[in-house]
């Protein structure tokens, strides 16, 4: 941790400990997202249920997490960033911690719903305290470290669940997963916050709070970036979860190059995020940053629709695609913060970061349409539309509201 926190200019900055533990809570977020994926076969077999009822657990973690996340923004606000985070942490851990010891699939199902709870605090209050504590000329570095913390989340969730299913069974994987959850909780419980830094949450007692509130997320400025965050995730679901299949059926792509190609895109994205950090510490035109990369991202895509690349170009071509999405995931949320009032930043960054839920729920309809109808270019021409679409987004945005 302290060689990337190095890389990114932020080891002598006295908020350290707060970016740290920030940052390991949203590694426990992505973590947790993927716990069950890893472990469905075993899960499935125990039970003795169907891939459709396995579904079920997965719909309810994410319709609860999409329907809850921005009222969760507007708690972080109000009760406060730090709090609202611990009580998710636990929530999602004593919600695992019950999978591993209670032998009913139902209450895994009711539990996964509970879990989808804890998740709706991450993005709102993450990005609260971070917008909080850290100095302005920081918080784009601050941004990029807590966003590479939750792809590692994502990278090592399926190896170390594995591994622990080896050991101890499936029961003792989410177990496991639980105590992971409980120990970051601890060490936030454990950092105290700079009261001189913080932002005062409104009064409870402001009973046109709510409606103020309501009256910033509807505006122009949030609305667009919303839309930005649903593109993102459109872009991301036709790109993780149907380029490998797209490629195998558009040009005959052997399933170990087209995988080897997401990888890469994959591992490059996480670089970017890293590059893309120190890019917004030494720039304040987060827009220009976030325009480029979706550009180039539009150009390898619809490359990769147009021609049969080869292995090694495509490995190419698809790394160097998700090395641009890396990049401008710091100025995607630099842009939110520029348009965000202050003391709105846990109901603001809660309402736009349900585009991930909008997009991650759209997305599947749409491609999953498009390879039924057997069409797999236009799943990379689709995406490549959706990155310039994105642009429009990026260069229309009004200034920050009053």
């Amino acid at each position: 941790m302290s060689q990337a926190t190095d890389l990114l200019g932020i080891s002598n900055m006295p908020y350290v400990r707060v970016v740290g533990v920030v940052s390991a809570a949203h590694f426990v977020s992505h973590y947790y997202i993927l716990v069950l994926a890893p472990l469905l076969p075993f899960v499935r077999a125990d039970y003795g249920v169907s891939y459709t009822e396995i579904g079920v657990a997965f719909a309810a973690f994410n319709i609860v997490s999409a329907a809850l996340q921005t009222p969760a923004g507007f708690l972080a606000d109000w009760l406060g960033a730090r709090v609202l985070l611990i009580g998710g942490l636990l929530l999602g851990a004593c919600a695992f911690l019950v999978v591993g010891l209670v032998e009913s699939f139902w209450v895994m199902v009711a539990m996964f719903a509970l879990a989808g709870v804890g998740n709706t605090v991450y993005h709102p209050a993450d990005y609260a305290l971070l917008s909080q504590h850290v100095p302005s000329d920081r918080i784009g570095q601050a941004f990029s470290f807590h966003t590479f913390a939750g792809m590692l989340g994502s990278a090592v969730a399926p190896v170390t669940l594995l591994m622990m299913q080896s050991v101890w069974g499936w029961r003792g994987a989410f177990v496991g997963a639980a105590m992971l959850g409980l120990l970051v909780a601890v060490l936030l419980l454990a950092v105290r916050e700079n009261a001189e830094k913080k932002v005062a949450p409104p009064k409870r007692h402001e009973g046109d709070a709510a409606a103020s509130g309501w009256r910033v997320l509807l505006s122009a400025p949030i609305l667009l970036n919303l839309m930005f965050f649903v593109l993102l995730a459109m872009m991301s679901g036709g790109t993780y979860n149907y380029s490998v299949v797209a490629l195998g059926a558009l040009y005959g792509t052997p399933l170990a190059t087209a995988n080897a190609a997401l990888s890469g895109n994959l591992l490059l994205s996480a670089i970017g995020v890293l590059i893309g950090g120190l890019l917004v510490g030494r720039t304040s035109r987060h827009g220009l940053i976030a325009t480029l990369g979706l550009a180039s991202i539009a150009l390898f895509t619809a490359l990769i629709a147009q021609i049969d690349l080869g292995a090694l170009a495509l490995v190419a071509v698809m790394s160097a695609g998700g090395f641009c999405s890396g990049v401008i995931m710091p100025s995607r949320d630099m842009i939110v913060r520029a348009v965000t009032p202050p003391g709105s930043f846990g109901k603001v960054f809660g309402f736009v970061t349900t585009g991930f839920n909008i997009g991650g729920i759209i997305s599947p309809l749409v491609f999953g349409a498009i390879m039924d109808h057997g069409s797999p270019r236009l799943v990379f021409l689709l995406v490549a539309v959706f990155s310039l679409a994105a642009i429009a987004t990026v260069v229309t945005r009004p200034r920050r509201l009053a």
